[in-house]
């Protein structure tokens, strides 16, 4: 029986590596075919960048089932807290699922201070939708601020005006890439006993102050669709600076059971059968205790492989992020038409896209712009939302607006980026930059 096993453990590790050798090797015969996240003739503003470990792992992952979350989940939060220096990560299947756990775990009511509905917590005018909308699923009132003139985000200028006695948190994200200063929005919520979530969905790799972005929050959210820094697809997860946010992210995630017990493992707290809880039979199964009204929001271990190679390039994604940004910079830093979006002082962005604002000696508006630029192959994005109070979600909802917002709704009708992720190649930087230069100056 041990020569079968022995033979049938060869002949395993001889199949694996056939697969990996021929999953390289078809990577490579494949790489440059056009896909929904890379069309090769068209300079996408964003897209997933894979090579043939990336392939690989999904692969192998696929080879052996690993279908639902488990051990290479687990090695990935350690990773990834590891790279952004919080205590603790929790992987789940998006970055919007993110943001909702990262919000319903400050109304846990287990938490001093926890957030109660009909509080305010402020955020910035310019944010994608589901940073803002976990404050309005809570029952909570977003207190709206302006944004930095050629930075867009967060005016922290704003945010003694906008705290009330009401005020319980701050929620809101770094703008494409670029970081605003989130130690001191940290200083300000700890003066005046706020919680912080940190939305660093759009600016892995960035760092504040030589730290990195995402470690400053009592909780940070990312994002791991193709769009963003790393990828598997679809992900997210949230990191928390204590053990007890962190058990409760994961309990809400894991359909807000008690147990603690990784998928596949039992009785890690070696009493399962030894609980006492009123209403329930003496030794009822901890397993099966749900002590929060929580989700099923998990990560794959699928995903988790593919994020365990991405999260190795990250700093290489940076560096090529910040190259190509430079490159568009020289084209259009003297131009007229043009006022360019820049980066907080001490702040040192990963970027997600190269942002500007029209001005009135552009020769086109900026939706002949955008047509103009698809005819060119070059895609490009609005700024979020705009002013998201604008937007029909707001409508009828109950929110406080500091200000008119003028920033913001600047950004709204004239705002525009286009990409410079790692799959975009110098060339296509120089094309762009000209093109750009070209049609704002001259028009054609």
């Amino acid at each position: 029986m041990t020569h079968v096993n022995n033979f049938e453990y060869s002949r395993i590790a001889e199949i694996q590596s056939q697969i990996r050798h021929l999953t390289a090797e078809y990577h490579d015969l494949t790489k440059d075919r056009a896909t929904r996240h890379r069309r090769p003739e068209f300079k996408m503003p964003a897209g997933a960048c894979f090579d043939d470990r990336d392939r690989t792992e999904a692969v192998m992952a696929a080879l052996d089932l690993e279908l639902t979350g488990g051990r290479s989940v687990v090695e990935f939060e350690r990773g990834l807290s590891e790279k952004i220096k919080m205590r603790s990560s929790i992987a789940c299947n998006s970055g919007s699922s993110a943001n909702l756990l990262a919000f319903a775990t400050l109304c846990d009511p287990s938490l001093d201070n926890h957030i109660k509905k009909g509080a305010e917590v402020i955020t910035s005018a310019v944010e994608f939708p589901t940073t803002v909308a976990p404050i309005l699923q809570y029952g909570c009132v977003p207190v709206v601020v302006d944004v930095e003139p050629q930075i867009g985000n967060l005016n922290l200028d704003a945010l003694e005006e906008a705290v009330s006695s009401r005020t319980q948190a701050i929620m809101s994200a770094h703008t494409l890439g670029s970081p605003f200063r989130a130690d001191h929005v940290r200083e300000f919520a700890d003066l005046n006993n706020l919680w912080f979530i940190e939305d660093n969905c759009d600016s892995l790799g960035a760092t504040v102050a030589e730290r990195p972005a995402g470690s400053f929050g009592h909780l940070s959210t990312l994002s791991f669709y193709p769009a963003h820094h790393i990828t598997s697809g679809e992900g997210g997860c949230v990191s928390a600076q204590s053990v007890q946010t962190a058990t409760i992210v994961r309990s809400l995630r894991d359909w807000g059971r008690d147990c603690w017990c990784s998928p596949g493992e039992d009785n890690r707290c070696m009493s399962r059968f030894d609980w006492r809880l009123p209403g329930l039979p003496d030794g009822f199964d901890h397993k099966y205790v749900f002590t929060r009204v929580g989700f099923n929001l998990k990560m794959s271990d699928l995903q988790a492989r593919v994020l365990m190679s991405q999260l190795q390039k990250v700093d290489t994604f940076t560096e090529r992020r910040n190259r190509n940004w430079e490159i568009l910079y020289s084209y259009l830093h003297d131009c007229r038409g043009v006022i360019l979006f820049t980066n907080a002082e001490g702040t040192r962005p990963s970027w997600f896209g190269f942002t500007f604002m029209l001005t009135n000696h552009s020769k086109l508006s900026r939706r002949q712009l955008q047509i103009a630029l698809e005819q060119s192959g070059i895609g490009s994005r609005v700024v979020f939302a705009g002013n998201i109070t604008a937007q029909p979600m707001f409508r009828g909802r109950q929110m406080r607006i500091i200000g008119d917002l003028p920033v913001a709704n600047r950004i709204a009708r004239d705002a525009l980026w286009v990409g410079v992720y790692p799959g975009l190649s110098e060339e296509d930087m120089h094309y762009m930059g000209c093109r750009i230069r070209s049609l704002i100056t001259e028009g054609n």
